[in-house]
This record gives C-alpha cells, sequence and structure tokens, in this order.
C-alpha cells in the first residue's frame, strides 16, 4: 500500500479521499447514473422514437453548432486577447483583464436581457444593424453572441498564463536565426500555446452546450428556428414529459462526452509532440 501512494506533508489520505469521493459521487457519478438509469427503463428503442422527432433533431443541431461555432471564435479572440493583456501596458489595462472575468460573476440572465437590450431591433446596436439587413436578436446570430459571451473567459484564462511563462529569449532566438514574426508564432509560439488552447476551447465548448440563461432572452425560442436543446428539455418537464426530457438529455450528454474526449485526445497528441520536439 505504501508503494501505491506518494509520500505527501498533508495527513489523513484515507479521510480525504473518502471525502473527495464522496463529494464526487453526489455531485457527479449518481446524477449521471440516474440519468443512465432512467434511459435504461425507457429502453434503446423509445429513446431513439423520442429522439427521431424533427423537433428534437433541429434543437440538438441547434445547440451543437452555435456551441462550436462560439467556442472556434472564443479560440481566435480568446487568444488575442489574452496575447494583448500578457505582453503590453497600456491604459486601462487592469481594467480590461478585471472585465474579462465578468460574464463568470454576472448572472446569466442579466447577461441575456443586457445583450437582448443592445442588439433587439429597437436596441442602441441593433437599430444600427436592422438597415443594414443584419438580425442578431431573435435569431440564431443572438445564440452564438451569448455563447461567445459567456466563454470567452475560458479561453483567455487558460491561455494568459501560459503567454506570460513563456521566454521572450526563444522569440528572440527565433528571430536571429532569420524567421519572420509570423513564422516565430507559428512555428514556435503556438505548439508551446496549443495545450492550453485546447484546455480553453473544451472549457468553452462545454460552457456553452450547456447555457441557458443568458440564450433564452435573446434567442426568440422558435421551434425548429432558434429553439436550444436545453431549453426543450424545460418545455418537456413543463409538459410532464419526463421521458422525452430524459432522451435529449442522453442524447447532450452523449455528445457532449463524445466532443471532449476528442478534444482530451487531441491535446495529448499536442503535448506529446511539443515534448518531443
Amino acid at each position: 500500500m505504501r508503494a501505491l501512494r506518494a509520500p505527501s506533508p498533508l495527513p489523513g489520505f484515507g479521510l480525504a479521499m473518502g471525502i473527495t469521493l464522496t463529494a464526487l459521487s453526489l455531485v457527479v457519478l449518481l446524477p449521471i447514473g440516474a440519468l443512465l438509469l432512467r434511459g435504461a427503463q425507457i429502453g434503446p428503442a423509445d429513446v431513439a422514437a423520442l429522439l427521431g422527432r424533427e423537433r428534437v433533431q433541429a434543437a440538438l443541431a441547434l445547440s451543437f453548432r452555435a456551441a462550436l461555432g462560439a467556442a472556434a471564435i472564443n479560440l481566435v479572440f480568446g487568444l488575442a486577447l489574452a496575447w494583448v493583456l500578457a505582453r503590453y501596458r497600456f491604459p486601462g489595462r487592469r481594467l480590461v483583464d478585471a472585465a474579462v472575468d465578468l460574464p463568470f460573476a454576472l448572472p446569466t440572465a442579466v447577461a441575456g436581457i443586457a445583450l437582448t437590450a443592445l442588439y433587439a431591433p429597437n436596441g442602441a446596436i441593433g437599430r444600427l444593424l436592422e438597415p443594414l439587413g443584419i438580425r442578431v436578436a431573435y435569431s440564431e446570430a443572438g445564440i452564438w453572441l451569448a455563447l461567445i459571451f459567456v466563454g470567452l473567459p475560458f479561453v483567455v484564462r487558460s491561455v494568459q498564463p501560459v503567454i506570460e511563462e513563456i521566454d521572450r529569449e526563444v522569440e528572440e532566438a527565433s528571430a536571429t536565426l532569420g524567421a519572420s514574426r509570423a513564422r516565430t508564432f507559428g512555428r514556435v509560439i503556438l505548439p508551446m500555446l496549443a495545450p492550453a488552447l485546447l484546455t480553453g476551447f473544451a472549457l468553452a465548448l462545454a460552457r456553452a452546450v450547456g447555457e441557458y440563461g443568458s440564450v433564452i432572452f435573446i434567442a426568440g425560442n422558435l421551434p425548429m428556428q432558434t429553439e436550444i436543446a436545453p431549453l426543450l428539455i424545460v418545455i418537456r418537464l413543463e409538459e410532464f414529459d419526463y421521458d422525452g426530457a430524459v432522451a435529449i438529455a442522453l442524447a447532450m450528454l452523449g455528445i457532449s462526452f463524445a466532443l471532449l474526449f476528442a478534444i482530451n485526445l487531441v491535446q495529448i497528441w499536442s503535448r506529446r509532440r511539443t515534448g518531443a520536439v
């Protein structure tokens, strides 16, 4: 038994492990287990039939399409924002740095109401976009906007510490060897940032897939158009269609697990490749 655990300055391995496993079971394992058990009671055939409904498929497709798109946008702009905050000093930098964490603390309903007030056809920004034929609120674009808002901090906070730890001498060495700035970034900096970028992407994706509060106010919630899967689960529960709600939840759980598993595989490959280089 002594060989199975490394020496630790903190005593009470058994107590700490017991508390950890108990908390993990109560918060994560038991709810997921109950969901899987209810799905088994319904039966694979009935679950497939419930998921085969056109409205359910449209809601699932919209949720994951918007989540992937928002996470990809956050990956690009989150990297740019993290680079600026880590490498440059300018007036108001601390204010911008603090504002990045605002979506963490802001209630999602408040975020949704604020975005709707700004981008509605009669809002401050929406009224400027309306004559151009651009409609954000009550459309799929509004869903993307809300998911970008709630997911951006995950990318920034995952990448920013890594950027701060990169030795600038590495960039200087690349420049002295004749590499351009673009080549230095693509061949030297980006491989070092890849694991953190994938982590931020996975966190932003996970947050976006299950987002509810900030989306329902700006989406319009039209079936087959702007209705997301979490909202459809709530609708099914309000209709006392528990089997339908469980089926949608199982689909979201399975798709989310598959996406995160794929991202983790890519992250492991990236870390091994970076270590090899």
